[in-house]
């Protein structure tokens, strides 16, 4: 039987048309169909993993996978970012700048400039589209970002999400972090509960990995040969670092030695594997970093426990990529996978000084401390902590480079790559010291596939890609890189990087700049082919070389949409976005909807309000939660239980304040009510009401001054998503009556910390 004849959709039929069918030629518009023998596309985006965290570039951290993909492929050790989340991913699927995709700073710090909206434009298309068109099937798999903070929403505009920007399937969640116990997932363009809980032994990772092949195998069903890309981002080694504990326990005692040894000697390993060049020099540790030897028992004790975590997560997630890549293998589609695992910018320093058991205490101006972080050792990376590490941890995670993520020297924006493609690439176990950036992948696997950027892609006129390929260096270690310049902006603070030199200057953040400190700024300038931990400032060696670096920066930046600078951080974070909630004074919410993240849900923070459930009572009694919002790291909640009427606030994990009513609530239609009085900054008195009777009441001397939310906690109607914000009762504690409708007013103006969002968003991105 002879297959069907097809044309191109939007052209004209090519069949033929008579009075009759059996007279008649038929034809089927099909979408253009990928080469035989295409490979498929498999990318893999860590999130603030270290140039030094995995094994095959100098860690003693388990990763077997990243190991063998390196053994058989190849080590890019001159790999670049933009040295934060979602600028970083921009590039990677578009091969265009942060800045020409409006993406140049977290899409929650979005202003209205056209480098920074935040809503990277159709003329940028992505890889996802580029390859659906091509005849690819395309799949999204674990964080987003790429979605405005004020669309997070279940009912607000789809058009950022991923399943309208080429993927065919998505699995994950939309923000910066996710706890792993717990994510607020996204399935295609609705939120799910995950399929188990924790105490059913549930991990996100293991879940991603299940998602990964499921639709590997639904695909082989249907489509044996079409070829697939997978976009695979885990939440790892992002804060939290959430792993179970028997992962913990192979690591315990490793990491006693402290940050600076572990520095030495993963330096050594560099060195003697080639990862790093060998006239490489280790910087000394700057002061902001404490000495090890310097630290007591117990800070010591706690840091050590930090490091066993992140290191078990960063293993348990390789096994769980394993299993993906040992799927392909079983299948014969392996050797024939283009594979590209990299991470987005380099280790995280927001867990500060000390490290956080829990991170919302950091955006809401609460401090960790030593003792207090001690108290919670045991549970650390457990279903009751969200946990980061201390930063001494981060800097020697990016052994041999200075600094870390958001900053320019090479820490920030510095990450391991690796390319794997037995098919199509014959050298393998080698290192490649090509200078490229991640901009540079979209129009690599292009021309890899042999294909090139469509000129019209769904109807839209593309504009040219920015990136170069580095294909050519797949099995020619000599060959020059093809890289010419590279800027770099990461609020306010500059660099460039151009044959072989790159000049830097870091911008203090949280001012309003002016010309005159523009002009004042000292760049520093390193040469960075011979010095690759930009050990030596060359600024005052070589002033002209400085200066025409200086001047091409401004070059590319009024080419790319950089300007206007902004390091005003407070300012950026209150910016009103575009589809963001009002600021109204009064909100009514019905129950079963999606949850409400911050950015869309009323603002109780410091306010007089009050809460007014309508509900139906059955004569056996109902229970359940009327509204929440967070969890038992931070939130607030107003539930029915043993008849009785409940508020609780909980302040980050510290301190419980419960307001319990004294009476049971009789059957029947009722207004059960919850008043908030405000006495002072962050304090104030509640009250419960049952109609117009109050029956109970109660202080709340500490309130959450700004940040409720971990990852998606949001304020939900009629049950509490994720984890409970008390630990009285089990999520989702679903209410058992009727209730018609949550009526919320709030008497006192908002009152935005803007400082505090920005603590909220360094900490989740």
């Amino acid at each position: 039987m002879n297959d069907p004849k097809t044309y191109p959709p939007g052209t004209p039929f090519s069949g033929t048309i008579r009075r009759t069918a059996r007279d008649s030629t038929p034809a089927w518009p099909v979408g253009k169909q990928a080469k035989p023998g295409a490979p498929n596309v498999f990318i893999v985006l860590l999130d603030d993993v270290g140039f030094a965290q995995i094994g095959c570039f100098g860690a003693d951290i388990g990763t077997p996978t990243f190991d063998r993909l390196a053994a058989g492929g190849l080590r890019y050790r001159d790999f670049h970012t933009t040295a934060i989340c979602s600028p970083t991913r921009a590039c990677l699927l578009t091969g265009r700048n942060h800045h020409s995709n409006g993406v140049g700073i977290i899409q929650e710090m979005a202003t209205g400039y056209p480098g920074y909206n935040g809503m990277i434009p159709r003329e940028n298309g992505f890889l996802s589209e580029m390859l659906l068109d091509a005849g690819y099937a395309t799949f999204a798999i674990g964080k987003w970002h790429l979605t405005l903070a004020s669309e997070y929403a279940a009912g607000a505009s789809k058009a950022r999400w991923p399943l309208a920007r080429g993927f065919e399937r998505f699995y994950g969640f939309l923000g910066g972090k996710s706890s792993q116990w717990a994510p607020a997932l996204v399935h295609d363009n609705h939120y799910i509960d995950p399929p188990r809980t924790p105490e059913e032994g549930y991990h996100f990772n293991a879940d991603m990995a299940d998602r990964a092949i499921e639709y590997i195998t639904d695909l082989r069903a249907v489509a044996p040969d079409k070829p697939f890309f997978l976009y695979y981002c885990p939440g790892a080694g992002h804060a939290p670092h959430h792993v179970e504990p028997d992962w913990i326990e192979r690591y315990r005692g490793r990491f006693d030695k402290g940050w600076d040894r572990w520095r030495e000697e993963v330096f050594a390993r560099q060195l003697a594997s080639g990862i790093v060049p060998p006239e490489t020099r280790l910087p000394p540790r700057p002061p902001y970093v404490p000495e090890w030897d310097s630290l007591g028992a117990d800070a010591k004790r706690l840091y050590a426990r930090q490091m066993e975590v992140y290191a078990a997560f960063l293993e348990q997630t390789d096994h769980h990529i394993g299993r993906v890549v040992d799927f392909m293998a079983r299948i014969g589609e392996f050797d024939n996978t283009l594979i590209l695992a990299a991470s987005d910018n380099g280790a995280s320093s927001e867990g500060g000084v000390h490290g956080s058991f829990n991170e919302l205490q950091f955006p809401n101006r609460v401090e960790a401390t030593v003792a207090q972080n001690l108290a919670h050792l045991d549970s650390w990376g457990g279903v009751t902590s969200y946990p980061n590490y201390a930063w001494g941890w981060a800097w020697a995670g990016n052994t041999p480079l200075r600094r870390w993520k958001r900053f320019l020297h090479q820490g920030g924006m510095s990450d391991p790559l690796i390319v794997h493609w037995p098919k199509g690439i014959r050298a393998h176990g080698e290192v490649r010291g090509q200078y490229t950036h991640v901009v540079d992948v979209t129009p690599t696997v292009l021309e890899a596939l042999g294909l090139e950027a469509p000129a019209l892609l769904n109807g839209v006129q593309q504009r040219p890609l920015e990136g170069v390929s580095f294909a050519h260096s797949f099995d020619k270690a000599s060959a020059p890189t093809r890289k010419k310049v590279q800027y770099y902006e990461m609020i306010g603070s500059r660099a460039l990087w151009c044959d072989g030199w790159k000049a830097v200057v870091e911008q203090p953040q949280g001012v309003e700049l002016t010309e005159e400190m523009l002009a004042a700024q000292r760049w520093e300038l390193y040469h960075v082919d011979g010095d690759f931990s930009e050990s030596e400032d060359l600024a005052d060696k070589h002033p002209d070389k400085l200066a025409e670096l200086v001047k091409l920066w401004w070059v590319e930046a009024e080419k790319y949409n950089v300007l206007p600078l902004d390091a005003r951080m407070q300012a950026r974070m209150g910016e009103r976005k575009p589809g963001a909630a009002g600021t109204d004074t009064r909100r009514v919410y019905y129950p079963g909807a999606a949850p409400q993240l911050e950015y869309t849900a009323i603002n109780l923070k410091n306010r007089s309000h009050s809460i007014v459930a309508e509900v139906e009572i059955p004569e056996a009694g109902a229970e359940g939660v009327l509204l929440a919002h967070g969890s038992w790291f931070a939130g607030y909640s107003l539930y029915v239980k043993d008849r009785r009427l409940h508020y609780v606030h909980n302040y980050l994990g510290l301190a419980e304040y419960k307001i319990s009513s004294g009476e049971t609530i009789p059957p029947g239609a009722h207004l059960l009510s919850f008043r908030f009085t405000r006495t002072g900054e962050y304090r104030g008195t509640g009250a419960l009401f049952v109609d117009d009777r109050q029956v109970g009441e109660g202080e709340i001397p500490r309130t959450v001054p700004a940040v409720i939310e971990t990852a998606g906690e949001g304020l939900c109607c009629g049950y509490d998503s994720g984890l409970p914000v008390t630990p009285d009762y089990k999520a989702p504690f679903r209410f058992t009556g009727r209730i018609a409708r949550v009526v919320v007013e709030v008497e006192t103006p908002a009152q935005t910390d803007n400082e505090a969002r920005l603590r909220q968003a360094l900490n989740d991105h």
